[in-house]
């Protein structure tokens, strides 16, 4: 039966992480406590900010937002996979569809939410006396808009182009989540203009915002080196050097995923995908554990 233009493929098989039986239990016990820790702080940061009304500030705002993208996209397939490995790693053609547009659509907005915290760290270090007419709770919310709408076109528009994907016989998925690339491998017909479509969006989706947050924290460093208090320029730095290594590792391991040929060994991509996600809680605990802008 057909499901999915041309594609007969009714479930696939993920192979997880490692195929050692000795393994299983550990790696089940590691990612159910990361899970746990992603959850509960997560909805702890979400429920503090929503009923306290002195935390309703654009920073928490992003905070809270971030919180809410953090933990979703972390629920999309740890559960899963969570279950893989205990059971049978078994996920059906629609299940894995399903998993792939969440998984890229929380990716993608979280890429345009820790830009517009970038942007408004920069508008509060370097323009403060603009800084309530720039981030009005307005451009906030046209930001986080702006962030969904994004993620909603550009995660459609990648799973428009894997339904177009024929799976014949082949249905073991080298990997612990249904992503792209290993998709991409189990094809049987030729794959080259999905790819160049899927480079496309991913370099729109990852250099973009990349960008604009690297020059927002170049600027705004700038700024720091200009500040007269030794101490003060210190606390400053550490803090933003900190947010700086985190982007860093959530964006470099993005662009080894998605700006790569299909034809990169898959298991570079699950550790890639491991320092991805390792890069978005690190990022999600600085900004949650910093109260006050660098």
């Amino acid at each position: 039966m057909a499901l999915g233009n041309g594609s007969f493929m009714t479930q696939f098989i993920l192979m997880g992480l490692r195929d050692e039986p000795d393994l299983q239990l550990p790696l089940f016990f590691l990612f159910l406590v990361m899970y746990m820790v992603t959850v509960m702080g997560n909805l702890s940061l979400i429920i503090l900010i929503g009923l306290s009304s002195h935390l309703h500030t654009p920073m928490y705002f992003f905070l809270f937002n971030l919180s809410f993208i953090d933990l979703c996209y972390s629920s999309v397939f740890t559960p899963k996979m969570l279950i893989n490995i205990i059971s049978k790693k078994i996920i059906s053609y629609i299940g894995c569809m399903t998993q792939l547009y969440f998984f890229s659509f929380f990716g993608i907005s979280e890429c345009y939410v820790l830009t517009s915290m970038a942007y408004d760290r920069y508008v509060a270090i370097c323009n403060p006396l603009f800084y309530n007419v720039a981030m009005s709770p307005k451009v906030c919310s046209s930001l986080m808009l702006g962030s969904y709408l994004m993620a909603v076109l550009d995660a459609t528009t990648l799973i428009t182009c894997m339904l177009r994907l024929t799976f014949c016989d082949a249905n073991t998925i080298n990997h612990y989540l249904c992503d792209i690339h290993p998709l991409l491998q189990l094809s049987c017909t030729s794959t080259h203009i999905i790819e160049l479509e899927v480079f496309i969006v991913g370099g729109i989706n990852i250099i973009v915002p990349s960008l604009t947050i690297f020059v927002s924290y170049g600027l705004i460093l700038t700024n720091i080196f200009h500040i007269k208090s030794t101490e003060g320029r210190s606390k400053a730095f550490r803090t933003c050097s900190a947010h700086i290594i985190a982007v860093s590792l959530f964006f470099g391991s993005s662009a080894f995923m998605y700006l790569k040929p299909s034809s990169v060994s898959v298991d570079d991509g699950k550790i890639s995908c491991l320092l991805h996600q390792c890069g978005s809680h690190d990022e999600s605990l600085n900004l949650r554990l910093e109260e006050q802008r660098c």
